[in-house]
């Protein structure tokens, strides 16, 4: 058998290798692996959002047919503290949250385990509850951003910036809570054999997962298989377990029968995290010429009482523009709320959300195009780490962006161009995300009959990372692609990155790549004949990692975005949005394409329509459920484009991608709010821009500030 260096996929638009099985009904998700004599746990959840149960009433349920079990606090299996807060699920008669499990029953039917779930007897001893972000004298800031890092950050001396500088922007920005709703929501199917557990789970990282969850039990992680071979969607929600699945691995302990579970959607409002509010204060000082001279970004988001989850809403105010003096804060008011969590690009889209409205406000005050005041500001190493960047593409993004999307064409002046009763505007704002790089392993192996299996521990969410990864095997194998079995979405297959961060596959590929080109250099010390047994060959990157250079790694976008606004009912139609991108080598411009323009729509959604509502007064979340809470559809865009430069990165992996996942939609929301000053002449700081804000907006005089303080 031999290998060919001519075969090249990597590149190609190749379609999907899951396509088939997809749309067919042939790939199995967690809820849909068949397992004899199953049964189901319902949660039942608390109807209060502080205080404590007094008792649960499991004899009024146990009767009903179907029913083997009710679990409470008083009864549940023990789990190990100090894991994780958020999957104390069952241990104590507390109550955090509204929605927090507070109880489950199983039985042989979901529809008897909810019936019996939702009558279910629950008294509690209630407490006053606080579940609004406000700016009060109970906000603090922790000493880090998630034990990752400091939850301040200062160069320079920026008040004396600020006070010495030509011109002030000085604004308060705004996001609501945003709730990660993926096609398949969070379900497990928990099966215990003695002391072995297999949870076949929808998640973002089997590894990771299982190591979680075999400390929160008392078990060896050996012990735990966790199966996630195609997973529905995640956006971040997916990469921790929630407590629905440590629930199913409760029951399925306690009845000795394999347990499913499968959250409800107005479940998942509170027992999936969610992108928290936040509350942003950006001021940039500058020159006449439009040199920044002073950052500040203050940030506040909100926790729950059970676990501190911040916000890192800063990270880019300290990355994207040159500036000598920089501040940055992370602060956090903890409330009765469920943890709040990671959510596509978490901390960078709403913080981008507020500087990149910020430097737009900035660049009328100084008559300086937004493009141009975005060119002038370019770093030439990372303002706030002074490392090198390994590569950096934004004003080539930009000047791309611009002229892809006829920018030259746009009269400056707000409120200047009309079509009937609707006012045009455009708007733009830069993107950024970083590069993460985890260790992860892989296993090639070659069949005497010519084929080619690969196994790594990755996930694909519905990225299109399989076929990504296929593509970088049949290169470095120099075989193609129907040759090789692609094995993945198992802890077994050994530790792997998560599917978060934009990492996966720039992390994944590397050790597909490395474990493929020894397999290669195996092969020639058999002059291409396979053995019998076959041939095989693992890799680790961890050491490889570990030699890389400290360096600067991030991707780049510019976004571009056409609306018009109904002046008579405040309705906004969006005409057009155009993305430009750098982000190392495509791998796949389909799927990349695919991933570009869904993140774009996301933040389209979180513009214009994406908002938790709190209620105040029993601690829900009003709209829980997807008649109430809305996200874009294909009819809100009428044309969308991505597109993106040839980049070459050699110091980022052997493959050189730096993951596309989260940066298409970093910057939209202000891209579109920017689009909606210009054509009304109004700014708008506080998200989502719907049509009763935007007739507020309208009401005011053209050029009125609204809370900006402007010198």
């Amino acid at each position: 058998m031999s290998t060919s260096t001519l075969t090249q996929s990597l590149g190609a638009p190749v379609t999907r290798l899951d396509g088939h099985a997809k749309v067919t009904g042939a790939a199995q998700y967690a809820y849909e692996y068949p397992v004899e004599g199953v049964v189901y746990v319902f949660p039942a959840v608390s109807t209060i959002a502080r205080g404590r149960v007094t008792a649960v009433d499991a004899a009024a349920v146990l009767s009903r047919p179907g029913v083997l079990a009710v679990l409470d606090h008083t009864n549940a299996p023990r789990l190990k503290p100090g894991v994780d807060a958020d999957l104390m699920v069952l241990q104590s008669p507390e109550v955090s949250y509204r929605g927090q499990i507070v109880a489950g029953v199983v039985a042989t039917s979901l529809e008897a385990a909810r019936r019996a779930a939702e009558a279910l007897p629950i008294s509690y001893e209630q407490e006053p509850h606080d579940v609004l972000l406000r700016d009060d004298d109970t906000v603090y800031t922790p000493e880090t951003v998630n034990g990752m890092l400091p939850a301040t950050f200062e160069v320079g001396d920026p008040d004396t910036a600020l006070a010495a500088a030509d011109v002030l922007v000085d604004a308060r920005y705004t996001t609501p809570a945003e709730h990660a709703m993926p096609m398949e929501p969070h379900a497990t199917l928990a099966v215990w054999d003695e002391e072995r557990l297999t949870l076949y789970d929808s998640n973002q990282g089997p590894f990771a997962y299982g190591q979680l969850i075999a400390a929160l039990f008392g078990i060896d992680a050996s012990a735990v298989e966790v199966v996630a071979e195609y997973v529905g969607g995640g956006f971040g929600s997916k990469v921790l377990p929630r407590p629905s699945a440590v629930l199913a691995v409760q029951a399925a302990r306690v009845v000795q029968r394999p347990v499913k579970i499968a959250m409800t959607r107005q479940q998942m409002f509170s027992l999936v995290t969610y992108r928290t509010p936040t509350i942003q204060r950006v001021r940039l000082g500058a020159d006449r010429e439009g040199r920044l001279t002073v950052v500040v970004h203050d940030s506040l988001s909100q926790s729950s009482r059970l676990k501190e989850y911040t916000e890192n809403s800063t990270a880019d105010a300290k990355l994207l523009y040159a500036a000598p003096n920089i501040r940055t804060v992370s602060r956090l008011s903890r409330l009765d709320v469920p943890t709040p969590g990671f959510f596509r690009a978490p901390g960078r889209t709403p913080g981008t959300f507020a500087l990149e409205s910020a430097m737009d406000e900035l660049a009328y005050e100084l008559g300086i195009d937004p493009v141009e005041l975005r060119l002038r500001n370019e770093p030439t190493v990372d303002p706030g780490t002074g490392l090198e960047f390994s590569s950096r593409n934004l004003a080539a993004c930009l000047r791309e962006g611009a002229a892809r999307f006829g920018w030259q064409h746009r009269d400056r002046a707000p409120r200047s161009r009309r079509d009937g009763r609707w006012l045009v505007g455009t708007g733009m704002a830069s993107a950024t995300h970083p590069v993460y790089i985890r260790a992860s392993t892989a296993v090639a192996r070659a069949e005497a009959d010519g084929t080619f299996v690969v196994r790594v521990g990755a996930t694909d969410i519905g990225t299109g990372a399989r076929t990504a990864m296929a593509q970088v095997a049949a290169d470095a194998l120099g075989v193609p692609l129907e040759r090789l079995r692609l094995e993945i979405g198992r802890a077994s297959l050994g530790m792997a990155a998560l599917a978060g961060g934009s990492m996966g596959t720039a992390s994944w590929s590397w050790a597909v790549d490395k474990a493929c080109r020894a397999l290669v250099d195996k092969l020639g010390a058999y002059a291409g004949a396979v053995p019998e047994g076959g041939l095989e060959a693992r890799a680790d990157t961890a050491e490889d990692l570990e030699k890389q250079e400290a360096l600067s790694r991030h991707a780049y976008g510019a976004q571009f975005v056409q609306l018009r606004v109904d002046t008579d009912t405040g309705e906004i139609r969006v005409d057009r949005m155009l993305g430009v991108f750098t982000a190392g080598r495509i791998l796949n411009p389909r799927t990349a394409r695919s991933q570009l323009v869904g993140a774009m729509t996301m933040g389209l959604s979180m513009a214009l329509l994406e908002i938790g509502e709190p209620d105040p007064l029993f601690g829900d979340v009003v709209n829980h459920d997807l008649a109430g809470y809305h996200y874009a559809a294909n009819a809100d865009v009428p044309a969308i484009e991505a597109h993106w430069l040839e980049e070459r990165d050699d110091r980022l992996n052997p493959v050189g991608g730096k993951g596309i996942g989260e940066l298409g939609i970093v910057g939209t929301a202000a891209a579109v709010t920017n689009a909606f000053h210009h054509a009304t002449g109004v700014r708008v700081r506080d998200l989502p821009l719907r049509i009763e804000s935007a007739r507020q907006a309208l009401r005011r005089a053209p050029g009125e500030n609204a809370s900006a303080l402007v010198r």
